[in-house]
């Protein structure tokens, strides 16, 4: 942990707080490209929104993807005031960024906070494996 990635970590805990004192939920994202400037920052808009995605850090990965050639994201950093939910570390690692620091883990966060910790939903499967892999025989992304 350097003093600039310290630096970016209080940013993303004052974004999360702006967005507390916005009526959001309390979290909050940057995004540093390779030469260390902020290319991007944003906080939860969940509520504002009406959409469960709206996680900072899934909207500057759907951001990065957009706007980002490959070996540009390759050298980001995304910051943020907590550890990526699953649902953004996915898009995280779609988006191709190539970092990501983070004030408070999952752990510490559902040692503090266990009822807001959503529960998981079951799943079943896998089954109708041959039907499955027809449809994706041949393509390429």
């Amino acid at each position: 942990m350097t003093a600039d990635d310290e630096a970016f970590l209080r940013r993303a805990i004052a974004l999360a707080r702006a967005s507390r004192g916005a009526g959001q939920a309390p979290y909050g994202s940057l995004l540093v490209g390779p030469d260390g400037a902020v290319l991007a920052e944003d906080h939860n808009t969940v509520l504002a929104d009406g959409d469960i995605a709206a996680h900072p850090e899934q909207k500057l990965a759907r951001w990065a993807a957009r706007e980002l050639d490959r070996a540009t994201a390759a050298g980001t950093t995304m910051y943020t005031s907590c550890q990526p939910c699953p649902m953004c570390a996915g898009a995280i690692d779609r988006s191709g960024l190539g970092r990501v620091v983070y004030a408070l883990s999952a752990r510490q966060f559902a040692e503090r906070y266990p009822a807001s910790v959503a529960p998981s939903v079951p799943q079943e499967g896998p089954a109708l494996y041959d039907e499955a892999v027809a449809v994706l025989d041949g393509y390429e992304r």
